[in-house]
C-alpha cells in the first residue's frame, strides 16, 4: 500500500492530534458553569417563594380553628384541618350572591369591551384617514387617567341615569375606562398583520368588516387572549368604582362582599382566609384556559407601532 509523502503524513498526523484535543477539550467547556442561567434560576426561585408565601399562609389559616390562627405560626400546617370554615364563609358570606353579580359584570363588559376596542384599533391600524396618529395619541391619554378622578362625577351621572345598584350601571364606566388601554395595545399588534393580506382581501372583493372579521380577528387571537386574562382579573378585582356605584348589598361584586364579610368577621381569620381562596377560583379558571396564549400575546403589540 502506498503511503502519502511526509508533509501530507505530517499534516494528517497534526490534524489528528487537533481533532483529538478538541474532543478532551469538549466535556471540560460543557462543565464550566453557566453563571447567567444560575443567577437567573436563583432570582427565579426567589421570587417564586415571595409570591407563594402570602398565598400558603391563606391556605394554612383557612383551614384553621379560630384558636389555631391565634395561637399556632403563620406558615404552620392545621393539626386538624376545619373545612367548615369553607362552609361558613360561602353561606355567611354570601358567596353565591357576589361571585354571580361579578361574573355577570366580567363576562358582559370583558368580551363586549375587546371587541369595541379591536374594532376601532382596526380602523386606525388599517383605514386610510386623516389625523389617525391624533387619535391614537388621544387613545393613550385616555389609558393614562385614573378612575379616581371621574368617580364624583360618574356617581352624579351614573345617578341621573337611574342605573345605581345596577349591573349596567357598572359595566358602562368599565368599558370607557378600559377601551383606551386596549384600542393602543391592539393597534401595534395589528400593525406587525402584514398588509398584503389586506390587498389580497380587497382585490377578492371583500369588504373591511369582512377583513375585519374573518381575517385580522382570527390572526390576533393570542392578544386577544392575553388582554381577556388581564381585563377579565381587573374587572374582577375592581373595588373603587364599583364601592361608588353598588352601595346595595344584594348588588355587591366580590371585592364588596369580602370588605363586608370582613367587617362582620374581625377576628375570624379561618372564615375570611376561605372566603379569599374561593374567591379566586373563578380567575385561576380563566386564566387556565386562556394561559397557553397568554406568553406570546401579553406583549404582542410591544414592537412595532
Amino acid at each position: 500500500m502506498d503511503r502519502p509523502p511526509g508533509g501530507e503524513m505530517n499534516a494528517v498526523l497534526t490534524a489528528a492530534r487537533q481533532r483529538a484535543s478538541l474532543r478532551e477539550l469538549e466535556p471540560r467547556r460543557r462543565r464550566q458553569p453557566n453563571y447567567i442561567r444560575i443567577g437567573l434560576w436563583i432570582a427565579l426561585l426567589i421570587s417564586l417563594l415571595i409570591w407563594m408565601l402570602p398565598l400558603v399562609f391563606i391556605l394554612f389559616t383557612s383551614l384553621k380553628t379560630e384558636a389555631d390562627a391565634i395561637g399556632t405560626s403563620v406558615f404552620s400546617w392545621p393539626a386538624n384541618p376545619d373545612f367548615a370554615n369553607y362552609a361558613e364563609a360561602y353561606t355567611a358570606g354570601n358567596l353565591l350572591n357576589a361571585g354571580t353579580n361579578s361574573l355577570i359584570i366580567a363576562l358582559v363588559k370583558v368580551p363586549l369591551g375587546l371587541l369595541i376596542a379591536a374594532a376601532a384599533a382596526f380602523a386606525i391600524a388599517r383605514i386610510r384617514f386623516k389625523r389617525r396618529r391624533i387619535l391614537l395619541a388621544a387613545m393613550a391619554m385616555g389609558a393614562m387617567v385614573p378612575i379616581q378622578v371621574a368617580i364624583a362625577p360618574l356617581f352624579q351621572i351614573i345617578n341621573s341615569m337611574g342605573l345605581l345598584n345596577t349591573h349596567i350601571g357598572v359595566i358602562l364606566p368599565y368599558i370607557g375606562f378600559g377601551i383606551p388601554y386596549e384600542i393602543f395595545i391592539l393597534y401595534g399588534f395589528f400593525r406587525q398583520i402584514p398588509e398584503e393580506l389586506d390587498e389580497s382581501a380587497r382585490m377578492d372583493g371583500a369588504s373591511y368588516f369582512r377583513l375585519f372579521w374573518q381575517i385580522i380577528l382570527p390572526l390576533s387571537g393570542p392578544a386577544l387572549a392575553a388582554l381577556f386574562i388581564l381585563d377579565f382579573v381587573a374587572t374582577w378585582n375592581e373595588y373603587g368604582m364599583a364601592l361608588v356605584l353598588l352601595q346595595s348589598s344584594e348588588s355587591w361584586t366580590v371585592p364588596l362582599a369580602i370588605q363586608g364579610f370582613q367587617s362582620q368577621y374581625t377576628s375570624s381569620y379561618g372564615p375570611i382566609n376561605a372566603f379569599t381562596i374561593m374567591s379566586v377560583i373563578p380567575v385561576v379558571i380563566v386564566y387556565l384556559l386562556f394561559q397557553r396564549y397568554f406568553v406570546s400575546g401579553a406583549f404582542a403589540g410591544s414592537v412595532k407601532g
